[in-house]
């Protein structure tokens, strides 16, 4: 099959931040655009999921995000209270009225 260049425009930025990552996964930039492109054409839509940066964590969920992994670790304590039933919690979320 013959190939035919390709030329695309690509913020630098986003270049350098993509190159790193690509390279980690033992990709080179054509190799994924290849790839990406084959899988458009076999399963015929987007083949990952398309985020924009507003869908990402805001930084008070990603503290949290990390602050529950940090306990679920042991980094930190967890003095987070239990319960062992629906009631005990709706009288602790009263309580504190």
């Amino acid at each position: 099959m013959a190939t035919i260049p390709t030329t695309i425009r690509m913020d630098d930025n986003l270049r350098k931040a993509l190159e790193p990552r690509l390279k980690a996964a033992g990709l080179t930039l054509n190799g994924y655009l290849i790839m990406a492109a084959k899988q458009l054409v076999i399963q015929n839509k987007i083949p990952f999921e398309v985020m924009t940066p507003e869908e990402m964590p805001k930084e008070v969920t990603h503290k949290a995000l990390i602050a529950a992994q940090a306990k679920d670790l042991g980094l930190i304590s967890d003095d987070s209270p239990e319960f062992a039933n629906v009631d005990d919690l709706l009288n602790f979320l009263n309580s504190e009225d």
